[in-house]
């Protein structure tokens, strides 16, 4: 099957894949080829793309998936392959928003702050799978 993911920047993958794990609004899926057509949300996570014996990772922020006729596309603000990731940046970024969610006292920063220091999980679980 055939999986596109894009950025409003670029093409961050395209090319032929035997699995795609993503984690929706719903929860955590798996999709292989001939699956059903679906539309779905994302939420801020891991892809993991299998690719012959091997596994590509992505941290996904969000975005939309569709699956139809066995052509995936990933629709998503950011997106960034494991080995991409700057990981001393994701860590200091992580510290930030542990830092502020501690001292946070309007709702909209805690917010904030949480989907911040989601982002920067995400981006340290894809790295870290290299």
């Amino acid at each position: 099957m055939n999986l596109k993911i894009i950025t409003h920047e670029k093409i961050v993958f395209e090319g032929e894949v035997e699995e795609i794990i993503l984690c929706t609004t719903s929860g955590q899926i798996g999709v292989l080829k001939d699956h059903i057509p679906i539309t779905t949300s994302l939420e801020i996570g891991v892809t993991k793309v299998k690719i012959g014996a091997t596994y590509k990772y992505f941290a996904t922020m969000g975005g939309i998936f569709q699956f139809k006729d066995n052509k995936a596309i990933i629709l998503t603000d950011v997106c960034e392959e494991s080995q991409d990731i700057d990981v001393e940046r994701a860590k200091a970024a992580k510290e930030r928003a542990e830092m502020r969610l501690k001292e946070i006292n309007a709702e909209i920063d805690a917010q904030r702050a949480q989907a911040a220091l989601a982002r920067s999980l995400a981006r340290l679980q894809a790295a870290l799978q290299k």
